[in-house]
């Protein structure tokens, strides 16, 4: 799937080999737009492909976060003012499941404290402008972890997603990348 992917703000170091993408971060980069701390960003990276409309995607991700916003997750992108990011984040302390919505204003909304030792997955949804955004720890089960109101778009930009607001050099490996038609499974089905 990565051979489908462009860069939105491509950081000065990544590889990718065997289907697996490896990005350090750069410097001071993110994704926000306004809310509480008054500024907009939009330097952290995402490496993402063009749907067809509706879909579901996931990834595997894997990271030692250990600094104040380290974060990693998923994109799903139609413009500089509509997008959510999904994922984990380092914040009080500890490594948590992170999302952010945003539609004009950026929110943000934190789940449960995870063990990211061996990584986690993320999949989102897009279909009949519903997201649906889902974890996993272990690749089988899939808790949700958002459900919103999403706008409509002929394609969505969806990839892997990484950024250090307070540094650079997070060290992010990227594997097991899909985007297909939109999943038909019942809301509560963790499979």
């Amino acid at each position: 799937m990565f051979e489908q992917c462009e860069w939105l703000n491509e950081p000065a170091s990544w590889t990718l080999k065997n289907e697996r993408l490896q990005v350090t971060t750069d410097r001071a980069t993110d994704f926000w737009r306004e809310t509480h701390y008054g500024f907009t960003r939009d330097t952290g990276h995402c490496y993402g492909a063009r749907t067809a409309g509706d879909f579901t995607a996931q990834v595997h991700v894997q990271g030692q976060f250990e600094t104040l916003y380290d974060q990693a997750g998923l994109m799903v992108r139609i413009d500089a003012t509509q997008w959510v990011k999904a994922g984990v984040e380092f914040t009080d302390g500890a490594l948590v499941l992170s999302s952010v919505l945003t539609v004009g204003q950026s929110d943000w909304a934190i789940a449960t404290r995870i063990d990211g030792a061996n990584g986690f997955w993320l999949r989102a949804s897009v279909a009949k402008r519903v997201l649906r955004l889902q974890y996993s720890v272990d690749g089988a089960h899939w808790p949700l972890l958002r459900l919103a109101p999403f706008p409509q778009a002929a394609s969505y930009f969806v990839g892997p997603m990484c950024c250090t607001p307070e540094r650079g050099g997070l060290v992010v490996e990227f594997d097991s990348f899909s985007v297909g038609a939109p999943s038909d499974k019942a809301l509560h089905d963790l499979t």
